[in-house]
């Protein structure tokens, strides 16, 4: 089998305005899959906290460092757009067009070119024109009502299920379905509409379902996958670890007693009236030894229990080493790209991209002349102190 090492999406080229959030990080999922991603920053950083040198959303990137106002600045854009097959932005509503950086302008340029849009609100309706963030977003969708215990508030999911899954997964999606309807006979670019609350909301339609069925509670902690039973949800352990346990099915909820040493003092599993009974052994069980010694207890059985681990524990739990789920490169642990491809595999292959080092390579490979006309000036490696955010200007 011929393998490439350059993934997929080898050969397309992206073209991202610089933002933080979901938008990089959907830039980033195209870069990890080979295609050729080129980040405009602009002078004074695009405002993320942190040290461009472990921004890992911006790595398998190159950058170019543009003025967009300045009509040079405007006219390398629209040069890029012309040679690109995708363009990614995350401004309000409003604010590319203003620049002259819109749909209507690039799309006259280039008329296959598809123009992705990241944003929390989306292009239209009431709150469209506003500011917003993760929480706010996932708010609304009914999502972040559905996590957290039933008589605390709800959860924070840090910025997962809006700005990556709902946001940053919808709009790869939209790009590369779009991508493949340009590139058909008969094809033509077109704008990508990626709103975070769409696509939130869009992860919950199993849920919805269930809802709709009597299956579900419009209520936290009362239901099957919110920690509403005894057998699904984490447990305490004796050194302040968790376990997780995801003991649904008859069979694994057998062997998931058995070995937590329970089996024949636990009250039945299908006794509702007897859940608390049954959700108090398995936390007092659990509280008698440490989150190791439980670990090796349940490890390769079939009872779905697992440690929890911290970020930096991750990458060395050894199902995820032996997979190489994390990687360290340029001195930096980082989850590998994913999904997996048997002939064109995704890899890391550049650390994340300096604001406007790759100018001249990016002129050359891209035949932009333009781009070495003017060159802004200002500390381009030298972070804003106010974050931007997807939906704000």
């Amino acid at each position: 089998m011929t393998e490439s090492g350059n993934g997929p999406l080898r050969g397309v080229r992206v073209v991202e305005l610089a933002g933080i959030g979901p938008g990089p990080f959907a830039a980033m999922l195209l870069a990890d899959l080979g295609a050729d991603v080129v980040r405009v920053d602009r002078p004074g950083g695009p405002g993320l906290s942190i040290d461009p040198a472990y921004d890992v959303t911006n790595r398998n990137k190159r950058s170019v460092l543009v003025d967009l106002k300045t009509p040079d600045g405007v006219a390398q854009v629209l040069e890029l757009a012309e040679r690109a097959d995708v363009l990614v932005e995350g401004y309000r509503p409003g604010v590319a067009e203003r620049l002259g950086v819109g749909p209507e302008e690039c799309l006259a340029r280039n008329p296959r070119l598809v123009y992705g849009r990241m944003t929390g609100w989306g292009q239209q309706g009431p709150l469209a024109d506003t500011a917003g963030h993760d929480i706010g977003y996932i708010a609304i969708t009914g999502a972040l009502g559905m996590i957290g215990p039933p008589d605390g508030p709800p959860a924070i999911p840090a910025n997962l299920l809006g700005d990556f899954a709902g946001g940053s997964l919808y709009l790869v999606i939209g790009v590369l379905a779009a991508l493949q309807h340009a590139r058909a006979e008969g094809g033509a670019g077109q704008v990508v509409d990626a709103a975070i609350v769409d696509g939130t909301a869009h992860l919950t339609a199993m849920i919805h379902g269930m809802l709709a069925a009597g299956g579900w509670q419009d209520r936290r902690g009362a239901n099957l996958l919110d920690g509403g039973t005894p057998f699904y949800g984490t447990y305490e352990t004796a050194d302040g670890g968790y376990m997780a346990v995801g003991a649904l099915e008859k069979r694994f909820y057998g062997e998931f007693i058995r070995l937590l040493g329970i089996e024949d003092e636990a009250p039945g599993r299908d006794d509702l009236a007897a859940w608390d009974d049954l959700r108090t052994a398995i936390a007092a069980r659990f509280k008698t030894r440490t989150r190791d010694e439980w670990t090796a207890v349940f490890e390769e059985s079939d009872a779905c229990v697992a440690p929890v681990l911290s970020l930096r524990e991750a990458p060395q739990h050894p199902h995820l080493a032996a997979r190489g789920t994390f990687v360290d490169h340029d001195g930096i642990t980082q989850p590998a790209p994913a999904p997996r491809f048997s002939r064109t595999p995704a890899t890391v292959r550049r650390p994340p991209a300096r604001p406007g080092a790759d100018t001249e390579e990016i002129a050359r490979d891209w035949q932009a002349p333009g781009l070495l006309a003017t060159a802004p000036t200002g500390p381009p490696d030298t972070p804003a102190a106010v974050p931007r955010r997807a939906g704000q200007a």
